[in-house]
């Protein structure tokens, strides 16, 4: 192999790493990736909205409240839906629920010739539960979370109006119904006795006259 062979595969081979080169460096330039100044991703929080915190959720009303205004008609239209599990006759028959008849203030898991569950006959506590207003009200708005362990697959009604509906109708299924609870009665007992102020029927101090020393105590 003569010497311009040589020269010519040399040229060739520094031709070949020139363009390689040069490719190399318009790469970069063309996509070249800066590293951040901080690792990570910024996560910007969100500015909270004028107008200040949100408002708690409403208090639920009493159901002696929501009874003064039920419809017993139109809880009658929502018993339908629970006929399939229930009967409502006096002496109906038990189906996979027991009847409701005389419902109202009924002892809870008594109701004769019914297998009550488990987690029913503990919260029944012997009998000395009742089905209540309250506890009824409590029930029929989700079973399970009201008596653990209650075989009842009813998810419940989330409406207040509608289980006062159901309520008052199923207040109706009895030879005596049930008195309602009187409204606002539930509220007026759970405030507490304003200390300030003297109870009914306690004697008042006449005007003009000093109030009276407290006796000494006893040795």
């Amino acid at each position: 192999m003569d010497s311009n062979e040589v020269n010519k595969l040399l040229g060739g081979f520094l031709g070949t790493c020139f363009i390689v080169f040069s490719i190399g460096l318009v790469s970069d330039g063309l996509f070249a990736s800066p590293a951040p100044e901080k690792p990570g991703f910024a996560i910007e929080a969100q500015e909270p909205t004028e107008g200040g915190p949100a408002a708690p959720a409403a208090a639920e009303k009493p159901i002696a409240d929501l009874l003064a205004s039920a419809s017993a008609d139109a809880g009658a239209a929502i018993f339908k839906k629970c006929q399939a599990c229930h009967s409502g006759e006096k002496g109906g028959p038990n189906k996979v629920g027991p009847d409701l008849w005389d419902i109202v203030d009924r002892p809870v898991a008594e109701h004769e010739g019914f297998a009550y569950s488990a987690g029913m006959k503990d919260f029944s506590k012997g009998g000395q539960e009742h089905w209540t207003y309250e506890n009824l009200n409590h029930f029929i708005t989700s079973p399970k979370k009201f008596v653990k362990g209650t075989a009842m697959g009813f998810a419940g009604l989330p409406k207040e109006e509608d289980r006062a509906n159901v309520i008052a109708y199923l207040r109706t299924l009895s030879d005596n119904p049930k008195p309602l609870p009187q409204p606002g009665a539930a509220a007026d007992a759970s405030k507490p006795a304003d200390a300030t102020k003297p109870a009914d029927g306690a004697a008042k101090p006449a005007e003009g006259t000093a109030p009276a020393k407290p006796a000494a105590p006893a040795q």
